[in-house]
């Protein structure tokens, strides 16, 4: 599997057949910016969703984990951002379903048809008022191409919108995927506050589009980290709502592999722009691990690489100080021999069978630079690779720098 099995296309959620969707300025944040979203399939989709797990759950994210639960399926996505309805009681969760019953409503659907996402202040109620008078308004607005205007109205620190979307043929149809999400500070793996929503026009069975969004959860958004803390509202929910008329996918096999990779090359765009995007950060940090026994463990030594503060420190300083590196590798909790450990900083070798190596650190330090001033999307990647054996694990992590403007940011959260 490849990239030239699928092509970009335009579009984002409203890409995949079948997926109306909008985003307006309701009056729930303070700025005037836009704050509510719909997604809305025109049929029935498949529902997959990956939460939070963190004890301290928001209200939409104990909903969403209810509805799919009993029914594994829905229609529409109701995402405000401005506050995260986290940590508000019972008047926090009669708000969600007031929320899902008002969108129904406007819809002519049941509400368990609604799945809900929150972001932003953790401890805020929704201002419900706003939201109630904002979704006639909502709904009239949802098109098939209103997919950039929904992905801008989740946003909250984001300094962009992040959305992507692919086509691929799968028998003699096209399957399209469209994604979108925010994320920007608060972001470790375990689900990391982000928001993810992916469509798809493909037919598959719910046991199955589960699954596959669980393993590309796993090789995306819980392999990014901007700061090491955990939202207590991330979601990522996929849709398939099976308008590209391709003969359902109910068992494993080539047509399965093959979309669960665009699933997990959608997700991995979208968690890298939420890790490029972090507070503050004037870079992408990639960690690549090899040598491992399992794929698991090669993750797990990536996290901790890209997670280390001293490390995102170091290179916000333009400092190729690789003693991080290793520092960081050998407290992920993995078992390897300190004799078989190499690191490098993109093509310059620093370290070899856990020795250290003589290096020019002038460009070193150029190479830091560079990626700081690179373009957004394009030339801003630090990529660390680490190889600690002979094993054929491997993994991948990405991270942000560590800037002043990060506490500053954090600092004045509130205020």
């Amino acid at each position: 599997m490849t990239d030239m099995d699928w092509r970009e296309i335009s579009g984002g959620v409203t890409a995949p057949r079948g997926f109306r969707a909008a985003g307006i300025t309701a009056g729930l944040k303070a700025s005037g910016l836009p704050d509510l979203a719909l997604i809305l399939s025109d049929v029935d989709a498949i529902a997959a969703g990956v939460f939070t797990t963190s004890q301290v759950r928001a209200a939409c994210v104990e909903y969403c984990r209810q509805q799919l639960a009993v029914k594994p399926s829905a229609r529409a996505i109701l995402c405000n951002s401005g506050q995260a309805n986290a940590a508000t009681g019972e008047g926090g969760w009669e708000d969600a379903i007031a929320s899902a019953n008002s969108l129904a409503g406007a819809l002519n659907l049941a509400p368990e048809a609604v799945l809900l996402a929150s972001t932003g202040v953790i401890g805020q109620r929704i201002k419900m008022d706003a939201l109630i008078a904002g979704i006639p308004r909502l709904v009239a607005a949802a098109a098939p191409d209103g997919g950039d205007t929904a992905a801008k109205a989740i946003m909250t620190t984001d300094l962009v919108s992040k959305s992507i979307a692919l086509e691929m043929t799968l028998g003699d149809r096209v399957v399209r995927m469209g994604g979108m999400a925010k994320g920007s500070g608060m972001i470790h793996p375990n689900m990391a506050t982000l928001l993810a929503f992916v469509t798809c026009d493909a037919a598959v069975s719910t046991t199955l589009w589960q699954q596959m969004l669980g393993r590309a959860a796993d090789k995306s958004f819980n392999q990014i980290t901007v700061d090491g803390d955990t939202s207590t509202n991330d979601t990522l929910i996929a849709l398939a709502n099976g308008e590209s008329r391709t003969p359902a996918i109910v068992q494993p096999g080539v047509e399965a592999d093959k979309l669960e990779a665009m699933l997990t090359a959608v997700c991995q765009y979208l968690a890298k722009s939420i890790a490029r995007d972090g507070e503050g950060a004037t870079c992408l940090i990639e960690v690549q691990v090899s040598g491992t026994l399992t794929d698991r463990e090669a993750r797990q030594i990536a996290r901790e690489i890209a997670g280390s503060s001293l490390l995102k420190a170091a290179v916000f300083g333009h400092d190729p100080n690789w003693g991080r590196i290793a520092m960081a590798a050998g407290k992920a909790g993995v078992p390897f021999d300190q004799n078989n450990l190499a690191v490098s900083l993109g093509e310059i070798q620093l370290m070899a069978n856990g020795q250290p190596l003589a290096f020019d650190r002038v460009a070193a330090s150029n190479y830091l630079k560079a990626a700081s001033q690179g373009e957004y999307l394009k030339t801003d990647t630090v990529l660390i690779s680490v190889s600690v054996g002979n094993g054929h694990g491997t993994g991948i992590a990405w991270g942000c720098d560590l800037s002043y403007d990060y506490v500053k940011i954090n600092a004045e959260y509130t205020t």
